[in-house]
């Protein structure tokens, strides 16, 4: 039984992962701009989650700092998303999604410095790794994207905008413990209002999609990968082992380099393959050391 288990919390994170990968595809396919689209998922899924913490009663936050910091976790989720966007328009969303998966090498930064979080030698070497990585992807995507420079920048902070939101996430909790739809609400309310001043002024002529399709394709993109996907991943990491989690989730970059090679014709050559390769077993050893040290 305890195998079976087991097998279904596996399935059920890869699918999540691979869900959260496809989404990237969407973005990549919607005429609306980056910020319009990090708007919109977080709207989306904001009232998804107000509905279903009414549904199931679950108390919303009263102390103001952890409000304040769901909040904030929002707002630095909306630029990581926003970023994220930009970077799958410029160097595509198998890349984009692994150096937006760099985001753990921010955590263990972030917990080196405001919460005394010991580094190993095991992390400095996944650090290393990541950088050869990184350059082994990046040198022949410079060689023919003029887009490459401000795709890999965006790529990588919006990894840390993404580790700064998760912190906050604990921060809030540190104040009051809130239970998981209200807290997402909050998150999104917080994403969405960040995001609309930016969007109105670098995606003016692009916030409103202009089909059918796209509206659907929009409406898809914040409730399944923001909701769907994201309850997937959340239920099921706690059932595995450390060391299985973090392998399994590297099944989010890898989904989305097979989709961004097969689907959209991105070329991506050897050399390519091999940092992404080598990237992915850095964050895959960081990962699991970051997880292990808390």
């Amino acid at each position: 039984m305890k195998t079976s288990n087991q097998s279904v919390a596996m399935l059920g994170l890869v699918v999540g992962c691979v869900i959260f990968g496809m989404g990237s595809l969407i973005v990549a396919h919607v005429s609306v701009g980056s910020y319009a689209m990090a708007f919109w998922r977080l709207l989306i899924s904001s009232l998804v989650f107000l509905f279903l913490a009414k549904c199931y009663r679950q108390a919303f936050p009263t102390h103001p700092k952890a409000v304040l910091f769901a909040l904030l976790s929002g707002a630095a989720l909306g630029a990581d998303l926003a970023l994220w966007h930009e970077s799958i328009h410029a160097v595509g969303p198998g890349i984009s999604t692994l150096l937006n998966s760099l985001q753990i090498f921010f955590l263990a930064f972030i917990g080196f410095v405001f919460y005394q979080e010991k580094q190993t030698k095991f992390q400095l070497i996944s650090l290393v790794l990541a950088i050869i990585g990184v350059g082994l992807i990046a040198s022949p995507e410079f060689a023919h994207n003029i887009q490459a420079g401000w795709g890999f920048v965006s790529g990588i902070v919006s990894g840390a905008c993404l580790a700064v939101s998760m912190t906050w996430i604990r921060q809030t909790h540190q104040y009051q413990t809130v239970a998981i739809l209200p807290l997402m609400a909050l998150v999104g309310i917080g994403g969405a209002a960040a995001v609309a001043p930016v969007m109105w002024l670098v995606d003016a002529g692009r916030i409103m999609p202009t089909t059918w399709a796209d509206i659907g394709w929009i409406v898809v993109y914040g409730t399944l990968m923001q909701c769907v996907a994201w309850g997937l991943i959340a239920y099921n990491i706690p059932k595995l082992s450390l060391a299985l989690t973090g392998l399994l989730l590297l099944s989010e970059p890898v989904a989305a380099l097979v989709l961004d090679y097969f689907w959209l014709d991105k070329a991506i050559s050897g050399l390519q393959w091999g940092g992404a390769v080598l990237t992915m077993l850095a964050i895959y050893l960081g990962s699991l050391k970051a997880k292990s040290a808390h």
